[in-house]
């Protein structure tokens, strides 16, 4: 996958398009990604330990990796992402600015 937990990522189609946020999480095997304020569902919840009141909750769902792209780093806009080996490692690489993804 081209983006990990922690990137700054920016939605390019969907009701979302235009907007940016963080990924919480990525699921490699289903091609998914959380990301922050993105995708908000209402989630109906019974009564429980944690939610005693119950009632109906707005959380974030999944939406397809294919759907975002990684910020560049640099610039702030968004760009694909390519791949170098720097020192014997694989790093992800930004293709606008050529600015070293992985830390």
């Amino acid at each position: 996958m081209h983006v990990k937990k922690g990137d700054k990522v920016m939605v390019i189609t969907g009701k979302d398009k235009g907007k940016t946020g963080v990924v919480l999480a990525a699921f490699p095997k289903k091609d998914r990604v959380l990301v922050e304020g993105i995708n908000i569902v209402k989630k109906h919840a019974k009564p429980s330990q944690l939610n005693p009141q119950g009632g109906i909750l707005s959380q974030e769902a999944a939406i397809h990796v294919s759907n975002v792209m990684l910020l560049d780093p640099k610039t702030n806009e968004p760009t694909r992402v390519g791949y170098k080996e720097v020192d014997g490692k694989k790093v992800r690489v930004a293709k606008k600015s050529g600015e070293i993804l992985d830390k």
